[in-house]
C-alpha cells in the first residue's frame, strides 16, 4: 500500500467537508445547512466470552485481540486456522503510520528482500463480513486490494479514529490488551519514502513471534471442510517464494499499505 493512494481516496472527502464549511459561511443565499455525521458505533457487548489472540511481538510484549466471531464468522475462522497453521509466526509489522495504523501479517515479509513487503497472502480470498461497526482506536481489520472480497491474511490495527474506512474494511477484532504495545510499535523509526523498500516500513523489523489462540468461547469451531471456499481445498500454500509470483497485495486501508488498509491501508494504492 503507497500512502498517496490511501490520501488520494481520502481527500476528495476532506475537500467536499471543507466546501460545505466554507458554504455555510456563505452570503445571505449560502445554504447554511450542517452535515450531520452519524455517532461512531462501538464494538457491540457479547452475548457471551470471545474468543482472543494472542499476539507476541518479539522485543515489545503481547497484544491481545478478542475475536468477534459474532460479527466476522468466517473471517475470524480464516485468521484462526492461518494462526494454528503457524502462518503468522516470523513475519512482520511491514507499514506502520503514526495516528493511523500499523499493519501485518504478509508472509513475505518472512524472506529477506523488503521491497516485496506487503504484496503476499495465503493464495487465496475470502468474501468481506462488513457490519456497522466503526474504525475507533484498537479496532482490527482485514486489508484488501482495494475491491470485492480480495482479502487474505493481512491486516491492521487502528490507532485512532478513522471513519473514513468504516464499510470498506471487515472489521474482526479488538485490542483488548497490550495497546501501549501497538502505541510503542507505531514510534519506531521508519523508511518514509521507500528508499529500502515500501514508504512506511519500518527500519528494524517488528517480528511476530508467535500467535496463539485462547478459547475463551471453549472451544469454537472452524470452517466445516464442507463448508471452505473451493480457493481453500488442497491445503494451503505458505512458501514465501511461491507466494511472490502469485500474489500482490492483500490490501489494507487506504493509510496503511499491503493489503488495503484503512482508508485504504492499501500498498498499491
Amino acid at each position: 500500500m503507497q500512502r498517496r493512494g490511501t490520501l488520494a481516496r481520502l481527500l476528495p472527502a476532506a475537500a467536499l467537508l471543507a466546501w460545505a464549511g466554507a458554504a455555510g459561511c456563505g452570503g445571505p443565499d449560502a445554504d447554511t445547512r450542517r452535515v450531520r455525521v452519524a455517532p461512531p458505533i462501538p464494538v457491540p457487548t457479547a452475548n457471551g466470552p470471545r474468543d482472543v489472540a494472542v499476539l507476541s511481538i518479539k522485543g515489545f510484549g503481547d497484544v491481545r485481540i478478542e475475536l468477534l466471531d459474532d460479527l466476522a464468522p468466517r473471517t475470524v475462522d480464516n485468521f484462526v486456522e492461518l494462526a494454528e497453521r503457524d502462518f503468522y509466526d516470523g513475519t512482520t509489522f511491514h507499514r506502520i503510520i503514526p495516528g493511523f495504523a500499523i499493519q501485518g501479517g504478509d508472509p513475505l515479509t518472512k524472506d529477506r528482500d523488503p521491497r516485496n513487503d506487503g504484496r503476499g497472502g495465503p493464495g487465496y480470498s475470502i468474501d468481506d463480513e462488513f457490519s456497522n461497526v466503526s474504525h475507533l482506536r484498537g479496532v482490527v481489520s482485514m486489508a484488501n486490494k482495494g475491491r470485492p472480497s480480495s482479502a487474505g491474511s493481512q491486516f491492521f490495527v487502528t490507532l485512532d479514529e478513522s471513519r473514513s474506512l468504516d464499510g470498506k474494511y471487515t472489521v474482526f477484532g479488538y485490542v483488548v490488551g497490550g495497546m501501549d504495545v501497538v502505541d510503542r510499535i507505531a514510534e519506531v523509526e521508519r523508511d518514509l519514502y521507500g528508499r529500502r523498500g515500501p514508504r512506511d516500513r519500518p527500519l528494524e523489523n517488528i517480528v511476530i513471534e508467535d500467535v496463539r489462540i485462547e478459547r475463551e468461547a471453549g472451544g469454537r469451531r472452524l470452517i466445516a471442510e464442507e463448508e471452505e471456499p473451493e480457493s481453500l481445498s488442497g491445503g494451503l500454500e505458505f512458501s514465501a517464494s511461491k507466494q511472490r509470483d502469485r500474489e500482490r497485495a492483500d490490501a489494507v486501508p487506504p493509510e496503511a499499505g499491503g493489503e488495503a488498509l484503512p482508508a485504504s491501508l492499501d500498498p498499491d494504492a
